[in-house]
């Protein structure tokens, strides 16, 4: 998360919107973004269905919390890259694929 906050403007720059999505609950959330990373873009809590996580294949059943991932979505709403593991904490990835998908035609 901090990676993504320190490269928020280049983001920007590529037309790209960030928000993080976590299972954690809404209050933990808030205290992370807000008095301990300062993060200035969003974070989403899918904590009481996982049902974004699941949908996006990234949830471990067992555990309920999910895996690292990254997703690129597309003007259309179609993902167009995703980075996993340990990956998806470089946001470099994430941002070539904005970039590429800002001069998509």
């Amino acid at each position: 998360m901090t990676a993504y906050q320190a490269g928020i403007a280049e983001f920007e720059k590529a037309g790209a919107v960030v928000i993080g999505i976590s299972t954690d609950n809404l209050p933990s959330l808030r205290h992370w973004a807000q008095e301990v990373l300062k993060l200035s873009f969003p974070l989403a809590s899918d904590f009481a269905r996982r049902e974004v996580a699941r949908a996006y294949g990234v949830l471990n059943e067992a555990s309920g919390v999910a895996n690292r991932a990254t997703f690129v979505v597309g003007p259309d709403g179609r993902i167009v890259h995703i980075e996993e593991g340990s990956a998806a904490l470089d946001p470099e990835g994430a941002l070539t694929a904005c970039r590429r998908t800002k001069r998509a035609p």
